[in-house]
């Protein structure tokens, strides 16, 4: 224990050591796991954010890779996908090998329903030569999780929380049939009666509340203490009321039909009519063309930039700044330097946060054509479209949505600060 302070920091009323162990949590689940299955980041919202176009190149935080590929699908000349996480690169590996490779019935079977029977001989056969060593070494030994019992969407350290929640709706709350009542409803209305009659006092309970509040599961579906504190600062109602109230706006206050996202974890695979744009049948001859525009990446966000000479015109840089915004401030003010470093002109970033409002992001101070500038004075805020957007978000889970203009040009800063 630190000199001078007692378990409890009287300064910042935190425990040192519940922020430890939370971290070792965290660093094991991230260390040694495929994390996300699928992509919980809305990409319509994002293609209206960024107005995609043909001259642009990217660089997207891979997650699970969806979203790569919708972006891909809107026309970007280049996008770099970077992951510190080999296994969700490995995964937007597999995606493209099998865009490559397969027909979109085995294509659909494979990322739609989760499932496909022979996909062991795939990797050992036709898509092995698309897969990296790495990948094709992982995909060999993780085979189970497309030719098991369980869907792929149960699988991964998020797929573990889904199931649990899945064994909670249909053994403990056994609300499965307002579930897929809720699914089926034809307007708002209806998904609200279905959602206050059978299912938020149902599935709520103390207990669910316990669990998925918890450090240990936040940490499997990819939330940091960091980012917990970034919604608790803002949210007087704890982590567990910020979670029931993300879930009634998807459930109650937003339409269903489409929410491919929350059809995913509650029925383990996704329908054609509801799903990610790049498992679609008319989009898929497309997908083929497109996947070569694409360049993976592992490693941090700050080692790809520091070693590319792309000039970068659109960054989604997800929610990741709140993992770093607490404990590793140096290295979020270091990686914003490469990030203005390699800033193409006109361009435009899109940001999530779990907290309501970002409040470390523009103090940062970056070099600028010789002077010191804040990272704020750079950017222009599109506060009235992220706002609008957010509010259609069909995830639900983030405090805040952010699009901005980055201006690194030395010869048109502002001459404030």
């Amino acid at each position: 224990m630190l000199r001078g302070r007692s378990s409890r920091d009287a300064r910042s009323g935190r425990h040192p050591i519940a922020d430890w162990l939370s971290g070792k949590c965290f660093a094991l689940v991230h260390e040694s796991n495929l994390v996300y299955n699928t992509c919980w980041e809305d990409p319509r919202l994002d293609r209206e954010a960024l107005r995609i176009g043909p001259d642009d190149t990217m660089m997207v935080i891979t997650s699970a890779g969806c979203n790569v590929l919708d972006y891909a699908l809107c026309g970007a000349r280049g996008i770099h996908a970077v992951d510190v996480n080999p296994r969700q690169n490995a995964l937007l590996e597999l995606k493209i090998a099998a865009a490559r490779n397969l027909d979109h019935g085995e294509f659909f079977s494979l990322f739609g329903r989760g499932r496909l029977k022979h996909f062991a001989a795939l990797v050992r056969g036709p898509l092995a030569k698309d897969l990296s060593p790495y990948a094709r070494s992982y995909w060999r030994r993780h085979a189970a999780f497309f030719q098991g019992r369980q869907s792929f969407y149960y699988r991964g350290s998020s797929g573990a929380i889904a199931r649990f929640c899945n064994y909670h709706v249909d053994r403990i709350a056994k609300i499965r049939d307002a579930i897929n009542e809720l699914f089926a409803a034809q307007s708002v209305e209806e998904q609200r009666r279905i959602y206050d009659r059978s299912i938020r006092r149902a599935f709520w309970t103390g207990f669910m509340k316990k669990v998925l509040g918890s450090d240990t599961a936040l940490a499997m579906v990819g939330v940091p203490r960091q980012q917990r504190e970034q919604v608790e600062h803002h949210f007087g109602g704890g982590i567990s009321e910020y979670i029931e109230q993300a879930v009634e706006a998807v459930f109650a206050r937003l339409p269903i039909r489409d929410n491919y996202f929350w059809r995913v974890y509650l029925h383990g695979e996704y329908t054609p009519e509801c799903c990610p744009e790049y498992l679609k049948r008319e989009n898929f001859a497309r997908l083929k063309d497109v996947v070569d525009r694409i360049r993976i990446h592992t490693s941090s966000v700050e080692q790809f930039l520091r070693r590319t000479n792309a000039r970068i015109s659109r960054y989604v840089l997800l929610d990741h700044m709140d993992w770093l915004s607490t404990y590793r401030r140096a290295q979020l003010e270091s990686e914003w330097q490469a990030i203005v470093d390699r800033a193409a002109p006109n361009c435009r970033l899109i940001f999530r946060s779990g907290g309501m409002k970002v409040h470390y992001v523009d103090p940062i101070r970056v070099r600028v054509g010789g002077k010191v500038r804040s990272v704020g004075s750079l950017l222009a805020y599109h506060t009235a479209l992220a706002e609008r957007l957010h509010a259609l978000d069909r995830v639900h889970t983030y405090g805040s949505f952010h699009v901005a203009d980055l201006n690194a040009d030395p010869a048109n800063e502002s001459s404030k600060d």
